[in-house]
């Protein structure tokens, strides 16, 4: 039994409807001791690369319990819903399309996966477009208040992975995919760490390799190691994905200037 019944919730559902409001309504009715933190319901429709990173970006400062992620668009077909105990001791609940992964990773690994089949552990009547109020929400109530995961389903070890993302470290500098893109235009790129500092170019773009935005002149280019020791790329005081017209998934190539 979880001794701090914390539920985290993460959605592409928006703000617009009543989606994210249902399920906080089914969790209030099931575990009302459980608080609820909600990470983001601004994933952009269907992206489970972007809801996988931000989740995985945000459980380390959360508290241990148990964490509801909703990016589906495969609801309601042969995609499983799934349920993983993490090496610290919380939970991860969701649909088995790769989203729950790197979070779990992020928590020390898996400790064990269930497929969720226990249909008790359901609304009465499940939707085939709402599974996150319907299956999702139930089963993450059920745990933040106590229930044994081994209830809710069978044990599974194979579980749905994202591609890894691209990543070349040549002689001169650094290929990578873009992770993210930020409200601020920012580029998270596939490669953890930091880049030497001096001149460089961002696909022959000039710039500068910092430690923040204002190591550039207004306008400028920056390469930067983000809170989460992702190299990035930022404009001061602007949008570097529009700046260089890339955006998530997109190769980025950072080089020394000659």
């Amino acid at each position: 039994m979880l001794m701090d019944p914390w539920i985290s919730f993460t959605t592409d559902y928006g703000l617009e409807d009543g989606f994210v409001a249902a399920c906080h309504g089914v969790i209030a009715r099931l575990a009302p001791a459980a608080r609820v933190i909600d990470v983001t319901h601004l994933v952009p429709p269907g992206d489970i690369g972007r809801g996988a990173h931000v989740l995985a970006q945000t459980v380390p400062s959360l508290p241990r319990g148990v964490h509801l992620a909703v990016v589906d668009p495969g609801v309601g077909t042969a995609r499983r819903p799934i349920a993983i105990e993490a090496a610290d001791g919380g939970f991860l609940v969701g649909p088995d399309n790769g989203l729950l992964i790197p979070a779990a990773e992020a928590l020390g690994g898996i400790r064990r996966a269930v497929h969720l089949t226990n249909a008790a552990w359901f609304a009465p009547d499940v939707s085939r477009t709402f599974h996150g109020r319907d299956v999702f929400a139930p089963v993450a109530a059920r745990l933040a208040a106590g229930a044994d995961l081994s209830l809710a389903g069978s044990a599974t070890a194979a579980l749905v992975r994202l591609p890894p993302p691209f990543l070349e470290v040549t002689p001169s500098g650094v290929v990578a995919s873009v992770l993210t893109v930020d409200r601020f235009g920012n580029l998270q790129l596939a490669s953890p760490g930091s880049f030497p500092g001096g001149v460089v170019t961002v696909n022959g773009a000039p710039a500068v390799s910092g430690g923040t935005f204002g190591d550039a002149p207004a306008g400028g280019l920056v390469v930067f190691t983000d809170s989460a020791d992702y190299l990035a790329v930022a404009v001061n005081g602007g949008s570097a994905a529009e700046l260089l017209g890339v955006r998530a998934g997109d190769r980025v190539t950072i080089v020394h200037a000659t």
